[in-house]
């Protein structure tokens, strides 16, 4: 193992391209605002392609490139006090906080929904919603430090994420 990282060191020296090890690769999630779905890119490769709804109005939805800064299983909807895992809770069954315009990753985020028929719409007041089956999914394959890249695009997830330089 060390004699490979050796070797790879010196290949990048010599190429002069950066030298990353698998475990260096976070996923990338990708959410386009314009066509209400969301991509996990992992591995090189896109993993997965969900429905999800977005902002009400395009202002809402925060666009650009954020980290996941929190994970909560059965999350607490503070706004209405709503405790996580009872069937009126908003939230769903996960969260997944980011950072967008300078939050914590507690205002923004990517969760389930207690009401399903609302994927696919524009109806959130700034987060992605995802079906709950999703959205767990997801959650157990986005690590903290992910990043999350939200646009509103017509291109394809795959030349999306190769700018992003998340597919080979």
């Amino acid at each position: 193992m060390r004699r490979s990282l050796l070797v790879g060191l010196l290949l990048a020296v010599l190429v002069g391209t950066p030298f990353r090890t698998g475990a260096e690769t976070k996923p990338l999630v990708i959410v386009n605002k314009a066509i209400n779905k969301l991509a996990l890119v992992r591995d090189g490769r896109i993993e997965a392609v969900y429905p999800v709804a977005t902002g009400v109005n395009a202002e809402l939805t925060p666009e650009g490139l954020f980290t996941v800064t929190v994970k909560a299983e059965n999350p607490y909807y503070r706004k209405k006090g709503i405790p996580g895992g009872a069937p009126n809770n908003p939230l769903g069954t996960r969260w997944i906080g980011f950072n967008a315009r300078g939050t914590d990753g507690r205002i923004y985020g990517v969760h389930g929904t207690n009401n399903p028929a609302s994927i696919g719409s524009y109806v959130s007041q700034g987060c992605v919603r995802m079906h709950n089956r999703d959205v767990e999914h997801l959650y157990e394959r986005v690590p903290i430090g992910a990043r999350v890249l939200i646009l509103r695009s017509h291109e394809p997830f795959f030349a999306i994420a190769k700018r992003y330089g998340a597919v080979r």
